[in-house]
């Protein structure tokens, strides 16, 4: 299940939803909240281009799929004006060991920060500020090649 969205998720039902298959042995699950470490932060903004992002997340959760032997894939993934501590990101793996889940889990995050096309824009009271991509993040995506 991919869903790109403006509305909040509970991330609780989407856990419960991956619980639901007793053959499965493991689920992992990341939540992603808009972070403020400076504690200026008023606002973060994501864009994204409408079907082509669906499709990118898409081709990531295929990739997951031949990688690991999981039964089920949630990704949830906002857009528009958040505020910090709103969620911004469920990944959800369902697989017969927890290996496959976890490894399946974070493989997709790490790809979601790279390969899929969201822009983020930060507000800090009347100053707005693309975010700039992060070695950081390509350096963790790079293991996965």
């Amino acid at each position: 299940m991919i869903h790109v969205q403006t509305e909040d998720f509970d991330a609780g039902a989407l856990l419960n939803g991956l619980l639901n298959d007793p053959a499965a042995g493991a689920v992992a699950t990341f939540t992603g909240t808009v972070r403020d470490d400076s504690g200026t932060l008023t606002a973060l903004t994501l864009e994204h281009y409408p079907g082509m992002t669906e499709k990118q997340l898409q081709a990531l959760e295929d990739d997951a799929r031949r990688r690991w032997p999981l039964s089920d894939v949630v990704i949830i993934h906002r857009y528009g004006r958040l505020i910090p501590g709103d969620r911004i990101v469920f990944v959800g793996t369902r697989a017969a060991h927890r290996a496959d889940a976890f490894a399946a889990c974070e493989f997709l995050m790490d790809w979601l920060k790279t390969r899929a096309p969201f822009w983020k824009q930060e507000q800090y009271g009347d100053r707005q500020t693309w975010v700039e991509a992060k070695a950081s993040d390509d350096t963790a995506a790079d293991r996965w090649s």
